[in-house]
C-alpha cells in the first residue's frame, strides 16, 4: 500500500511560464544547495570516510520523488509506493535495510535519512542523504564481512522507521541502533550530520520558494526536469542503435575461492526508449559480493556516464528515466533475493561502469573508454594502541583507495584516482595522528596504467607500517581479471597485495582476505590495478614518454610498451625508437577494440606463477545446472 502524503493545504501546483534567467537562478540556487549539504556534513561527521573522503551522497527531489540535483538518483519513488506509512510535516525517515527500498541503498552500512519539506501546509520537495557508517556491528571490524552467507551477519538493518515524528525525536530508536556498533561515538555523529544536511536543504528549498513563489519554484523543477528529458532523447537517439551490442565483464572473485562472477549487459533502442538488459548475469553468489542494483540508480549511472561522455553540460537529475527500460534477472547477482549478503557489493558497483564504457562504445569507437573504474579498494585496521601514552585504547580505520582511471578519447586516465569524482583521499598526515601507522610510501605504481595513445591511469602503492599489533582486512579486485584496453590500447596492471613481516620475510596477500594478523614494525604494500588505454600506443608521443620516465609514471623498461627507447633519465634515442615501432608494427596485426588479454583460460593456468595466489575456482550453481541439463 502506497504511503499517505498529510497535507493541511491541499490546492496543487500551478505550472506556470519560467522565463530562462529565473530558471536559471533557481537551477544554481539548487546546486549550491547541495554543495551545502555536502560542507555541513564534512564539517560536522566524525569518521573517516564521511569526514575526510566524502563518502555520501546528497538530493533534493520534487513533490513526486524526483531528483533535481544529487548524485546518486532518487529511491523515493519506490520508497512511497512500498512503504505503508504515513509522511507529515516534522516527519523524518531512517533507514539502511537495502531489502526494505529495492537496492536504493546497496548495503546496510549505507545510513540514509529522508526529510519531506513542507510549506504552507504542502509538501513542496525532498530532501535526502546517505552516507557509509565504518562500523554497525557484526561479525567483523567494520561490518563488511566477505566470508558473510546472509545479510543477518553484516550488521544492524534499519527498516524504514521515523527518527522525527511530528517535530518529536525518537531518541530511544537512536539509542537502540547505537548499541550496535562499535564505534557509537562516530556513528552518532555521523547520523547527526545526514540530518543536519538534509534540514540545511530544506531551508535553502523554503528560501527559494519564497524568494520567488511556490508556483514559479515548482515550475522550475518541472522544466529542469523536462529540460533533461529533451536532451537525453536527443542524445539516446544519437548514441544507441536500434541493432543489440552486449558486452560482458568479470569480478575475480568471492573471497571464498571462487570466481570469476561474469556480469553480461545487452543494449539497444526501441523508437525513443533503451532496453539494458541483464540476461546472461550469473546467478548471487554465497558469499557477500552480490549488488542489488535498483533500477532507478541504475538509470541514473547511465544517464551520468551518457551525459559525462557525450554532453556534460546536462543537468544530472531523473527527468529522463521513462527514457529507459532495466532488465536485472531475479537471482542473479545483480538482484539477489534476500537474505543474500550484500557488503561486499563494491566490486561489482565498480564493473557496472566499466561495462557502461564497453557497450555504449562499440558503435562510436571515438566515445570508447577503456576499463580501469572497476572496484574501490578498501582497508580495515583495527586493534588496541599498545604505543606509550596511548592507554591501549581501541582503533579502527575504514580507508578507501584508489585505481587507475581508464584511458579515454579525450585524454589519459588520471592517476591513482576514485571511482567516484567528489572522493578525496585521507590524508596521511591524518592518518598517522589519529592511527598507529606509519605511512612509508604513497605513489603512483609505474608502468600499471595500459599503454596507448592515452595512457590508462597508474595504480596507486601505498606502504603502511603498523605500529601496534591487530588485524587488516583487505577488499579490493581486478587482481585475477586485468583492466581492458581499447582501440588498440594495452590492459592496465592487475593489483597486488603484499604484507612484508617485521623480520623481513614477505607473503603474498590476497585482494578479499579478513581479519589479517599484524604485528608491530609489519609491512603492508598495497598496490592497486591500472586503468586500460586507449589508442595506439606506438602514435604516443616519444618526448610525453620520455618526461614520464623523469616522472616516474613509466619506466625505462616499461616504455619499451609505446615503442620508446629511451635511458633511465628520460632521454629518447629516436634513431632506435623509430627501428623499435617499425619492427613492432611488422610483427603484429590489426588492432583490436578490445584488448582483455589472454582471456579466463590462460589467466588461469598463469594465474599462480603471475600472482602468487591459486586461481578463483569456477562457480557452479546447483539449479542452473539442473535446469540446463533439463533443457537439454
Amino acid at each position: 500500500m502506497p504511503a499517505t502524503i498529510v497535507q493541511t493545504n491541499a490546492v496543487p501546483f500551478a505550472r506556470v511560464e519560467i522565463d530562462p534567467v529565473t530558471l536559471d537562478i533557481i537551477e544554481n540556487a539548487l546546486r549550491n544547495a547541495r554543495i551545502e549539504m555536502d560542507a555541513t556534513l564534512v564539517r560536522t561527521a566524525m569518521s573517516p570516510g564521511i569526514r575526510e573522503q566524502g563518502d555520501a551522497f546528497p538530493l533534493i527531489a520534487d513533490p513526486a520523488g524526483k531528483m533535481i540535483v544529487g548524485q546518486f538518483g532518487s529511491f523515493i519513488d519506490g520508497f512511497l509506493q512500498n512503504w505503508d506509512g504515513t509522511l507529515e510535516d516534522g516527519d523524518m525517515i531512517f533507514l539502511s535495510d537495502p531489502y526494505s527500498v529495492g537496492g536504493a541503498i546497496s548495503h546496510s552500512n549505507d545510513w540514509l535519512v529522508l526529510l519531506p519539506v513542507f510549506k504552507d501546509g504542502r509538501l513542496i520537495a525532498y530532501t535526502s542523504m546517505f552516507g557509509h557508517q565504518s562500523d554497525i556491528g557484526g561479525k567483523v571490524v567494520g561490518s563488511m564481512p566477505i566470508n558473510a552467507h546472509s545479510i543477518f551477519e553484516e550488521g544492524v538493518r534499519i527498516p524504514p522507521v521515523k527518527i522525527w515524528k511530528k517535530g518529536e525525536y525518537n531518541e530511544d530508536l537512536v539509542r537502540l541502533v547505537m548499541h550496535q556498533t562499535r564505534k557509537p561515538d562516530w556513528c552518532a555523529a555521523d547520523l547527526n550530520a545526514l540530518i543536519a544536511s538534509c534540514r540545511v536543504a530544506a531551508r535553502r528549498v523554503i528560501e527559494i520558494a519564497t524568494r520567488f513563489g511556490d508556483d514559479v519554484y515548482y515550475s522550475a523543477t518541472q522544466e529542469l526536469l523536462a529540460r533533461n528529458h529533451r536532451a537525453m532523447k536527443t542524445l539516446l537517439g544519437q548514441a544507441v542503435s536500434e541493432e543489440p551490442v552486449s558486452f560482458e565483464d568479470y569480478i575475480c572473485d568471492d573471497g571464498m575461492g571462487y570466481g570469476p562472477y561474469r556480469i553480461r549487459c545487452t543494449m539497444w533502442r526501441e523508437g525513443d526508449r533503451v532496453v539494458l538488459d541483464f540476461a546472461g548475469t550469473d546467478p548471487q553468489s554465497a558469499a557477500s559480493i552480490n549488488f542489488y542494483l535498483n533500477e532507478n540508480m541504475f538509470k541514473m549511472f547511465f544517464g551520468i556516464y551518457m551525459i559525462m561522455v557525450f554532453d556534460p553540460q546536462i543537468l544530472f537529475n531523473d527527468g529522463f528515466y521513462d527514457l529507459i527500460d532495466v532488465r536485472i534477472p531475479e537471482g542473479s547477482l545483480l538482484k539477489p533475493r534476500f537474505p543474500a549478503a550484500l557488503s561486499g557489493r563494491t566490486h561489482a558497483l565498480g564493473r557496472i561502469f566499466d561495462i557502461l564504457g564497453g557497450l555504449l562504445g562499440q558503435k562510436t569507437p571515438e566515445f570508447l573508454n577503456a576499463a580501469g573504474f572497476s572496484s574501490s579498494p578498501h582497508l580495515f585496521y583495527a586493534g588496541n594502541d599498545t604505543r606509550p601514552g596511548k592507554g591501549n585504547q581501541w582503533f579502527q580505520l575504514f580507508q578507501i583507495g584508489f585505481g587507475g582511471i581508464p584511458g579515454r578519447p579525450l585524454g589519459d586516465g588520471p592517476d591513482g584516482h576514485s571511482l567516484w569524482p567528489g572522493f578525496t583521499n585521507v590524508p596521511n598526515e591524518f592518518l598517522e595522528r589519529y592511527f598507529p601507522m606509519r605511512i612509508e610510501r604513497y605513489e603512483t605504481a609505474p608502468d600499471s596504467g595500459g599503454a596507448g595513445l592515452h595512457r590508462g591511469g597508474n595504480g596507486i602503492h601505498m606502504t603502511y607500517r603498523f605500529l601496534s599489533a591487530g588485524t587488516i582486512s583487505i577488499h579490493d579486485d581486478r587482481w585475477f581479471v586485468p583492466p581492458w584496453g581499447v582501440n588498440g590500447g594495452h590492459p592496465g596492471a592487475r593489483a597486488r597485495k603484499v604484507l612484508e613481516k617485521a623480520d623481513g620475510t614477505s607473503t603474498i596477500v590476497g585482494n578479499k582476505v579478513e581479519e589479517v594478523a599484524v604485528e608491530a614494525g609489519d609491512q603492508l604494500h598495497f598496490i592497486t590495478w591500472g586503468g586500460g588505454g586507449w589508442g595506439d600506443p606506438l602514435d604516443r608521443d616519444p618526448a610525453l614518454v620520455g618526461k614520464e620516465i623523469v616522472q616516474r609514471l613509466v619506466t625505462a623498461e616499461g616504455a619499451r610498451a609505446y615503442g620508446v627507447v629511451a635511458d633511465s633519465t628520460g632521454v629518447v634515442d629516436p634513431a632506435a625508437t623509430e627501428a623499435l615501432r617499425a619492427k613492432l608494427r611488422d610483427g603484429r596485426g590489426a588492432l583490436p577494440l578490445f584488448d582483455f588479454g589472454p582471456g579466463i583460460v590462460a589467466l588461469r593456468a598463469a594465474c599462480e606463477a603471475e600472482t602468487g595466489l591459486p586461481a578463483p575456482i569456477q562457480p557452479e550453481w546447483p539449479h542452473v545446472l539442473a535446469a540446463q541439463e533439463a533443457a537439454e
